[in-house]
């Protein structure tokens, strides 16, 4: 069995979420991931050699955040009261209210987002929920603008049937098609130039053809675009700062 706990560390002053697991293993592990970073820690240690990792890890957090590159990776962006978001083809304001409350919200009314934050949260967990409401807002707002690019490549080079096209705030990938036919694409991706969001269209619809990545399927891809090397190369070189 192992034991997970939650919290949030200020290293030189940048709030940092941080799961910690104690778990059978022989020795300790620092690993980042998208917004936070994670320790594994040898299960029954003595106080004070816990303590001395916990510090080599402080220490390696600051390590990391000293490289803009792994810091946006470990932090993630911050929003503040009366920032202003260029997205797609959108612009809008971010409105941040702090209450006494339970919960984060968040809706669109005109070009303006409004975030209604617990006071009773921590930093970086506010700053996590903030990027997950703006995300969530921005893909409603966005999503039949782009089923219409959807369609439209659809319609020019696959005609196939697709089931639901879906917005996800996923890390992991651009995007992703289910055997049911289902379509999912990462907000993130919102944030990409229109050629490489067609190259990911065209990807998910390949797959409506062929659910892997064989000859086939590239083949199906580099007929309908003959330069989608240069798409993802794009994405690779640029993905870190598609970001909410």
């Amino acid at each position: 069995m192992k034991k997970l706990t939650r919290t949030s560390l200020i290293i030189n002053g940048t709030a940092v979420l941080v799961k910690i697991y104690d778990e059978p293993r022989q020795n300790a592990r620092a690993s980042m991931t998208k917004n936070g970073a994670i320790l594994r820690l040898p299960k029954g240690l003595k106080a004070e050699r816990r303590k001395e990792l916990l510090q080599w890890f402080e220490d390696w957090l600051a390590e990391q955040l000293s490289d803009e590159k792994r810091k946006q990776i470990l932090v993630g962006k911050t929003y503040q009261n009366g920032e202003i978001l260029k997205i797609y083809n959108r612009t809008y304001q971010i409105n941040i209210e702090f209450q006494n409350r339970k919960s984060h919200t968040g809706n669109l009314k005109e070009h303006t987002i409004h975030l209604k934050l617990s006071e009773q949260d921590s930093e970086a967990h506010r700053q996590k929920a903030i990027r997950q409401l703006i995300s969530r807002t921005v893909g409603q707002d966005c999503m039949a603008e782009f089923e219409k690019r959807v369609d439209y490549w659809n319609d020019k080079y696959f005609q196939e049937m697709i089931n639901v096209i879906r917005f996800k705030n996923n890390q992991s990938n651009w995007g992703s098609c289910s055997s049911k036919k289902n379509l999912n694409f990462s907000t993130r991706l919102l944030f990409a130039n229109m050629d490489a969001i067609d190259y990911v269209i065209v990807h998910e619809l390949a797959h409506l053809k062929e659910l892997n990545h064989s000859h086939k399927f590239w083949k199906i891809v580099a007929d309908v675009m003959p330069n989608y090397k240069d798409q993802e190369e794009w994405l690779k070189e640029n993905g870190h700062l598609c970001q909410f």
